[in-house]
């Protein structure tokens, strides 16, 4: 580092310096400090000690250099810049502390200042006086002399501490803050561009230093902190840290600025949009918005709600009223108002009470379903003695394909209601049920609310299907959800989230359908009427097929009833070798399927047999898929026949048990067993053993032979406890050589005590039996009552035997 005493710069403009300040520039607002020409800065007839008058500048701080315009207006300071200018002589300028101040004293101005002189004095034609001071080296305060006429105080001169001219460090630092003070420059759009033109022009790096601080948007404390830097790179290294900020400052704003320009661009560009729409609509005849305003207020007028629900739509018209057509959330308010037009507030439809005319058609349209039938048959006339009642709220239950679900739409047609439906199966979202709060992007109503809108009628007939398909996850609990809809205590005033007024729905009949009642939560089950829908018989099926499928499928398919004939003989093949399901949507498609063919051979003139036969079945849809258990005899030990219910149906099964000769004697169970039927085979051995000698049996048989029960089909999964009987009397025959009664059957759980409990599924059980040749069956006693429930067509030709003991099912059923 070296310590020079003056700077020179070699300035390319070759202007004289009186024709720089030109009238034009010197009257303009936009004046900007600019670089000094004179190179004899150094050449200063003062020293240190040296008295001068000090200039107190505000919001201004001169650098070396750098020539600056002052408006001054002072009368000391008016004084002291002409006779500096009469005189020739050089003055010091400092930075007042408080800008405030009109007569500040030396403490009240910055310690360091600039000696300078005055090159020109204008006067403005505003009759302010103007003047050009020319930076020439900084200085410390010292003692004050005189504060009258002006102040005058003894200076200290500093020195810049400038580093070598070849410093590759320093170069970079100069280029760099000429670079970023040109984008600066650039970027704001409020600095003159002539700026720009003067720091490209400036060579020599301690006048570009100083030239940019003084002339950047910097405060007065900053710029004073820069100039009592004495190492010139430090300044430069201070200021660059300092242009980067400005920098970073202006992109932000310009960033800002830009945003705000795109925003009221486009709004200017909807607000033209919306304008033309608005001279559109005006020359087709089409509704303005004070329009749709007078619209909706006649359509209230005709609605039926009630004071509450009045006050809530005069609120929210009055809040459409109020908001612009362009605001975003006007598009929401509408949708909101239409819908509540839309629903049907104590809009009802008129119910048919004629009890024989509703019979009729729900008869006509499902074969059996005698308890569902009843049902409706009682509400409806129970509506027609009380003239008002809360709907019942039903849940049909049974295994797929039986007709649940069309049940509801031939409900509706017997009652001269209207009909929807919504699947819940797979739901797992509450907003479903209840529907989302219109602070929602996209909101909507629930699907209740959604399908009383579609109905246009507050008592439909609602079908709920898959009740028993509702899942749950972290958006909520939609089966909790339906508490509220499905309690007639409560859904007198069902709240739904968007419409967020209360509706009635005590007059709508829900009719909900589920496959399994275990899925559903119990107090969702708590709510409903359950009744139960079993599958159907194979004689149901046979009159479904003839009354409904087989004319459903022939309008499906073009043919007239004259080209397609299914005998009751054939039908029950068909039924048996080629469907195995406790409903008939396979059967349908078997139908389905043969009709196919006899189109074809319609539709190609060929021949073929109308009335079909078994061979037929055979040609057109292959070899049998399914076959039936037939009844096997009693001519081994250890085998017994028992039932069985499926979701397909009833079947008959066989327990088979054997013993074998071993020195470490244990139980062997195989055919695909579940638990519950393991621990009954383990339960049945237990009670042998416990029992041997009322049965006869030597107890060394139980220490020296092992017990091997197997069930048939092993590929098929088997569980449950109704085959407790039919092990323990497979077991017995094993142990005692007595062989099982024919055409014998039996289902029923049993206890260590041996006594027999009921199980379900008789009725399927039952026709499992008679399919099998089966004639003799033993149930538990207390299964009776389900007995009596149905029909005697059923029961012919089948003997029940009613036990509640295990010995005596033994009794009967082992021939001595």
């Amino acid at each position: 580092m070296c310590h020079i005493g003056s700077i020179n710069t070699d300035f390319i403009m070759n202007n004289p310096f009186d024709n720089l300040f030109s009238d034009d520039m010197l009257g303009s607002t936009d004046m900007f400090p600019i670089i000094s020409l004179d190179e004899r800065t150094s050449d200063l007839s003062i020293k240190s000690g040296d008295v001068l008058p000090i200039l107190p500048l505000r919001n201004m701080v001169l650098y070396p250099g750098v020539l600056l315009p002052v408006t001054v207006a002072r009368s000391k300071s008016l004084k002291l810049v002409r006779a500096a200018n009469e005189n020739d002589m050089l003055i010091g300028v400092c930075s007042q502390i408080d800008k405030k101040l009109d007569d500040p004293t030396i403490d009240q101005l910055f310690p360091m200042g600039t000696v300078a002189s005055v090159v020109r004095i204008l006067e403005m034609p505003d009759n302010t006086t103007t003047v050009i001071l020319e930076g020439k080296r900084r200085f410390y305060l010292g003692e004050v002399e005189t504060a009258k006429p002006y102040l005058k105080a003894k200076v200290t001169l500093v020195e810049d501490i400038i580093p070598d001219p070849n410093d590759e460090m320093f170069l970079a630092l100069v280029s760099s803050i000429k670079d970023l003070a040109i984008n600066i420059i650039n970027d704001s759009g409020a600095m003159s561009p002539e700026m720009a033109f003067a720091i490209r022009n400036i060579e020599n790096p301690i006048f570009l230093i100083n030239y940019v601080c003084v002339n950047f948007g910097l405060n007065v404390k900053e710029k004073q902190r820069l100039l009592e830097i004495d190492q010139v790179i430090d300044r430069g290294y201070q200021l660059l840290e300092l242009l980067n900020k400005e920098s970073q400052l202006l992109e932000i704003k310009m960033s800002i600025q830009n945003k705000a320009k795109e925003g009221i661009d486009q709004q200017q560009r909807e607000y033209f949009l919306q304008q033309q729409m608005k001279t559109i609509q005006n020359e087709l005849g089409g509704g303005s918005p004070e329009q749709d305003v007078a619209d909706f207020r006649e359509r209230a007028n005709e609605k039926k709600w009630n004071d509450a629900t009045s006050k809530v739509f005069d609120k929210e018209m009055k809040k459409l009223e109020r908001m612009s057509q362009h605001s975003p959330d006007y598009s929401t308010q509408l949708n909101y108002i239409e819908t509540m037009l839309d629903l049907p507030w104590n809009e009802f439809t008129k119910d048919n009470f004629n009890l024989k005319n509703a019979q009729k058609v729900l008869n006509k349209d499902h074969f059996g379903m005698d308890t569902v039938k009843d049902r409706i048959l009682e509400h409806l006339a129970v509506l027609k003695l009380k003239g008002d009642m809360k709907s019942p709220i039903i849940c049909l239950y049974g295994p797929p394909g039986v007709g649940k679900t069309s049940l509801g739409k031939s409900i509706a047609t017997a009652l001269n209601r209207k009909y929807v439906r919504v699947s819940l199966g797979g739901l797992h979202d509450e907003a479903e049920i209840r529907g989302h709060r219109r602070t929602y992007i996209g909101a909507l109503p629930g699907r209740i609310m959604q399908n009383i809108q579609k109905a246009n009628s507050a008592n439909p007939v609602f079908v709920l299907d898959e009740i028993d398909k509702i899942t749950t996850d972290y958006k909520g609990d939609p089966s909790s959800a339906l508490l509220e809809v499905l309690d007639p205590e409560q859904n007198t005033a069902f709240h739904d989230n968007y419409l967020d007024v209360d509706f009635d729905l005590s007059k709508v009949l829900f009719i909900a359908t589920a496959n399994n009642l275990s899925t559903i939560p119990r107090a969702l089950l708590d709510r409903m009427e359950l009744i139960e829908v079993s599958g159907y018989t194979q004689e149901e099926k046979v009159e479904i097929a003839r009354r409904h499928l087989i004319t459903k499928e022939l309008e499906n398919h073009g043919l007239k009833e004259a080209d397609f004939v299914l005998n009751k003989t054939v039908l029950n093949q068909l039924i048996e070798s080629y469907t195995r399901e406790s409903g008939v949507r396979e059967l349908d498609r078997q139908i389905a399927g043969l009709m196919r063919k006899v189109a074809k051979h319609v539709a190609t003139s060929e021949k073929y047999n109308i009335e079909l036969t078994i061979e037929d079945l055979k040609k057109y849809l292959g070899a049998s898929r399914y076959s039936r258990d037939k009844y096997q005899g009693n001519d081994y030990t250890g085998v017994v026949t028992g039932l069985a219910w499926t979701q397909v149906g009833g079947e008959i099964l066989y327990v088979e048990s054997s013993l074998s000769k071993s020195k470490a004697p244990h139980l062997t169970l195989t055919g695909n067993l579940g638990e519950v039927m393991k621990e009954s085979a383990m339960l049945a051995l237990e009670y042998i053993k416990s029992h041997a000698d009322n049965l006869g049996i030597d107890s060394q048989l139980f220490e020296d032979w092992n017990v091997h029960i197997h069930v048939p089909e092993g590929a098929i999964p088997k569980d449950g406890p109704s085959a407790g009987v039919t092990m323990t009397t497979a077991l017995v025959s094993a142990f005692t050589k007595r062989k099982v009664r024919k055409n014998l059957a039996m289902t029923g759980e049993i206890t260590l005590r041996g006594k027999v409990l009921p199980v379900g599924g008789i009725k399927e059980k039952i026709l499992a039996a008679k399919r099998a040749g089966i004639t003799d069956i033993i149930l538990c006693a207390d299964n009776e009552k389900d007995i009596d429930e149905i029909k005697p067509v059923y029961l012919k030709g089948v003997n029940f035997h009613y036990v509640n003991d295990i010995m005596e099912v033994i009794d009967y059923a082992l021939l001595k």
